[in-house]
């Protein structure tokens, strides 16, 4: 019998202390995904959502950029709409499409040999076209002659914005004939954006398991940590370690009272004499992002008090992935969440002298759960129409970083009992109504979203906007409270995704590391028995 060589890998599968041998199956076998960015799926789904039969899309890729004073700047990061239409990643590029024409070509920048001396060579023509599936390739060069040529046969060129218009001789002169749209594109690519392609999700799943790996040798390794610095250094050192060199956002590792702080990222602080950490970090795979938290002991066990927090956040998260499925408003499952928050702080008597029912319609709730359930995810770790998800009734902002207070809580409430929710969360058709028909609140198959609920014990937060305020301060007991002020707070967070097609149509969730308190347990003395 002929031998026949196998692409494979060793795997350790420390829970069974066992080696096993992992086949990785060709591209082309693997659910017909191509090893190619699909630049033309998504350059077509533009196209066909602006509606139009010609015209140039122009798109501007990112430079190199230094820091005020320096020779040095930040680490490069591509624009993140240029990126959809190319796969590209590298600076001094940008792309063209002609609609009529239904070509795609990306520019790149030409390479000197002095240049390669320093900083090595940029991708040539042919490694572009390996990478990506656009039409064709050419050096910058030779742009300006094609954008004199080819705007002055079209009627309109389709910019972002008016900050990213082309520069070459001759535009001005062709400025009067030619109608410049800055208006139409970003909106159309957000729409295009939301959902994603087998290619993209395939992505941000690679992106979750790199980060899940990362997520679950910190358990290991928490035993031999002292510091919250120690916590993000063993991270990137694991994600660097897969070939993971970029992180989606800045890695937050926030002990004690940290932990109650959303966006901590000092992490320079010890954990002796603290309960809990919080780490939320996730590191990007192509450009794609991942968003992952976990909450550890840092002890060998929880106390009773985080024990008690732990359990009814993780009973948040459950409950809400169990009712994700296409449409759904999300602005739901944040209620859903912060109603099985309210009721749990009832059981452990840090919120009384009310129901449940009235201390949630009171917006109490948005004490101790003050941030958004979740957001999109995609090129960016708070992806495009993010902000949509949780649009309260008659607010003109939102966003991620603007708290959910009483008064958002209670515009949600109203929005959901006017619009008719059903009970397990599905939209009513006044929903679609008022957004217009675009659902931005919605969710829709193959949507990537966060489902990460926490509960939290903010003392200035809390003591400032309800413990002074008599609308709330009489739904929370003061002396109960006293003893979760050191837990600090607890977040678990897990990627979801929206399938196509699935029966009953539920979400898959892309993380990996376990989030139940039996589990971090078990990786907690896992390591302390190795110790």
């Amino acid at each position: 019998m002929e031998a026949t060589d196998i692409e494979h890998s060793l795997v350790v599968e420390g829970e069974f202390d066992a080696l096993s041998v992992e086949i990785r199956v060709p591209a082309s076998l693997h659910g017909g995904v191509t090893k190619k960015y699909p630049a033309k799926l998504h350059a077509r789904k533009v196209a066909k959502a602006l509606g139009a039969q010609q015209g140039v899309v122009y798109l501007p890729g990112q430079w190199d950029v230094n820091w005020e004073d320096s020779d040095q700047g930040p680490p490069f990061r591509q624009r993140r709409y240029f990126y959809y239409l190319t796969g590209v990643n590298f600076p001094g590029c940008s792309v063209t499409y002609d609609i009529e024409a239904d070509k795609l070509t990306l520019w790149i920048p030409y390479t000197p040999p002095a240049t390669v001396l320093w900083f090595g060579n940029t991708p040539s023509p042919e490694d572009c076209l390996a990478r990506s599936d656009v039409h064709d390739v050419k050096y910058t060069n030779l742009l300006s002659e094609y954008l004199a040529s080819r705007l002055a046969k079209v009627k309109t060129l389709y910019v972002l914005r008016a900050s990213q218009m082309p520069k070459f001789a001759g535009f001005d002169s062709l400025k009067p004939r030619l109608y410049i749209d800055t208006t139409s594109l970003q909106p159309i690519m957000d729409e295009a954006r939301v959902t994603k392609c087998e290619y993209e999700i395939d992505m941000i799943r690679k992106a979750n398991a790199v980060s899940s790996t990362a997520h679950k040798e910190i358990a290991r390794l928490m035993y031999g940590l002292s510091n919250e610095c120690q916590i993000e250094g063993a991270f990137l050192n694991s994600c660097t370690a897969q070939n993971a060199h970029m992180q989606a956002y800045p890695i937050i590792a926030g002990s004690g009272a940290n932990a109650s702080t959303l966006h901590y990222d000092a992490n320079n602080e010890p954990l002796a004499g603290r309960q809990l950490v919080v780490l939320d970090a996730g590191a990007e795979w192509e450009c794609y992002a991942s968003d992952v938290t976990r909450t550890l002991p840092i002890g060998s066990v929880f106390s009773p008090e985080a024990k008690a927090i732990y359990d009814l956040v993780h009973q948040m998260q459950e409950e809400c992935i169990q009712r994700i499925r296409p449409g759904v408003m999300f602005r739901d499952l944040q209620l859903h969440a912060t109603l099985v928050a309210v009721k749990g702080l009832l059981r452990l008597g840090i919120l009384h002298n009310g129901t449940a029912d009235e201390i949630f319609k009171n917006g109490t709730g948005s004490a101790f759960f003050p941030h958004g359930l979740g957001h999109h995810v995609g090129l960016d770790v708070h992806d495009v129409l993010s902000k949509e998800l949780l649009h309260p009734a008659g607010e003109s902002m939102w966003g991620k970083r603007r708290p959910i207070g009483p008064g958002s809580l209670r515009a949600m409430i109203k929005q959901s009992a006017t619009r008719g929710a059903s009970s397990d969360g599905n939209a009513s058709v006044s929903d679609a109504t008022v957004l217009g028909g675009r659902q931005h609140s919605m969710l829709q198959a193959n949507m990537i979203v966060t489902v990460e609920p926490g509960v939290y014990f903010c003392r200035s937060y809390i003591e400032a906007y309800f413990l002074r305020s008599d609308q709330h301060k009489n739904y929370i007991n003061q002396a109960v409270l006293e003893r979760y002020w050191v837990v600090g707070g607890v977040r678990i967070e897990d990627c979801s995704e929206l399938p196509l097609e699935s029966f009953p149509p539920l979400s898959s969730n892309l993380t990996t590391p376990e989030m139940s308190r039996e589990y971090v347990l078990g990786a907690r003395l896992e390591s302390t028995t190795a110790a």
